[in-house]
């Protein structure tokens, strides 16, 4: 039987910020953050993608802005960025911006870009997946000089830095956490081993089946001369993959625990089950602390 201290995880939720409210997803933060949730996220789009695509969806980083100031407990992040949207220097500056409003409570959530159809219909470019990952490679390395230097200069083949001043550095040193989603094996997922503080990926909700990509993953950093340990690994599921009593939820997730698993976050789409948030904050989530 796994131990409390094999099992430990934390807990996030994610709320998907389309056909909603500001209002309600303040509402709904506030109740995260008072069950004592370990991390809050939204997500980077400007189109839904559950529903019908013309309806609202709010802007991820300035809602986060926002969101950050009226929580005070739970870590808050963007799950994840997509790097195709935003020069790094700028995501660097309101990612900044962001840990000084949540007073050092940001996750940096990082990706190479996904959605084809929403990057046809504002005209952002959508290179090859190769040439998105290379992309955010290369962009958090921009990150990563903004945050430490006092002045950056980089050539890249993609991003160019001269003498660029950086400052308010982040409250959090050397910068916010690094949680990079994906699971490429050329690029992403060596990148993420070296780089990230946090990886996120999408595996299902069988424990067996995590439990080939952690191993797969720790494979990875060891190949690159990194400690796997060194590594937050989190995965997502939907409420319905977390149905059923108490003691069987508990009996899963031990499980998904077991496996690597250290943060497992709720997504969430609208109508937001917040009767569900109370219940797993109740019942579940003392099971693992």
């Amino acid at each position: 039987m796994a131990t409390a201290r094999q099992s430990r995880l934390r807990f996030g939720v994610l709320t998907y910020p389309e056909h909603v409210t500001y209002r309600e997803i303040v509402q709904t933060w506030h109740e995260i953050d008072d069950a004592g949730f370990d991390s809050a996220f939204v997500f980077d789009h400007f189109i839904p993608f559950t529903g019908s695509s013309n309806g609202p969806c709010l802007e991820g980083w300035t809602l986060l802005s926002a969101l950050a100031a009226q929580t005070k407990q739970a870590r808050v992040g963007v799950l994840v960025t997509g790097n195709t949207y935003r020069h790094p220097a700028l995501l660097a500056k309101m990612a900044a911006t962001v840990d000084h409003v949540s007073n050092g409570r940001l996750i940096l959530g990082l990706g190479a870009g996904w959605y084809e159809q929403e990057h046809r219909m504002y005209g952002f470019p959508f290179p090859t997946a190769g040439d998105r990952a290379r992309q955010l490679r290369e962009a958090v390395k921009v990150l990563k000089h903004l945050f430490t230097r006092e002045k950056s200069t980089f050539t890249g083949k993609y991003y160019q830095l001269k003498d660029a001043p950086f400052a308010p550095k982040a409250l959090q040193k050397p910068h916010p956490p690094l949680l990079i989603g994906g699971t490429g094996p050329k690029v992403l997922l060596p990148l993420a081993a070296r780089q990230a503080n946090i990886w996120h990926f999408y595996g299902g909700s069988e424990a067996e089946s995590m439990r080939q990509t952690c191993a797969a993953f720790d494979a990875v950093c060891q190949k690159v001369g990194r400690n796997p340990n060194e590594v937050e690994k989190a995965t997502s599921l939907s409420p319905s993959q977390l149905s059923g009593s108490a003691k069987e939820v508990v009996a899963r997730l031990r499980g998904i625990a077991d496996t690597g698993i250290g943060h497992l976050i709720i997504e969430l789409s609208q109508p937001y089950d917040r009767q569900f948030l109370q219940r797993f904050a109740k019942d579940i989530m003392p099971e693992f602390r």
